[in-house]
Formats: C-alpha cells, sequence, structure tokens
C-alpha cells in the first residue's frame, strides 16, 4: 500500500510539473488516502503484536 502511495505522488509531481493541476490534485488526494490508510493499519498491526505477546 506504501508503493502505491509513492507511485501517485510521483504522478502528482509529474502531472504538477506539466500543468495538469486536476491530476495533481487527484492523485496527490488519493496519495494522501492510500498513506494514512496504511498508518492505521501498521499501529493496528504494532497493537494486536503487542497484545499477543
Amino acid at each position: 500500500m506504501l508503493y502505491w502511495a509513492a507511485i501517485f505522488f510521483v504522478i502528482a509531481l509529474i502531472a504538477a510539473l506539466f500543468g495538469f493541476g486536476g491530476i495533481a490534485s487527484a492523485s496527490a488526494g488519493i496519495a494522501q488516502l492510500l498513506f494514512v490508510v496504511f498508518l492505521a493499519l501498521f499501529v493496528v498491526t504494532l497493537i494486536v503484536r503487542a497484545l499477543r505477546s
């Protein structure tokens, strides 16, 4: 998931470089959403592992 967030971030950077504001904004939003989901899943995984040990 972090990989896909990085991909969308790169797409956003390239689109912004060429002046495609709408595509850059959408890609940045998707990258942000994927990163937040990744962080949430990571924290949940850490908590579950701590409780099992």
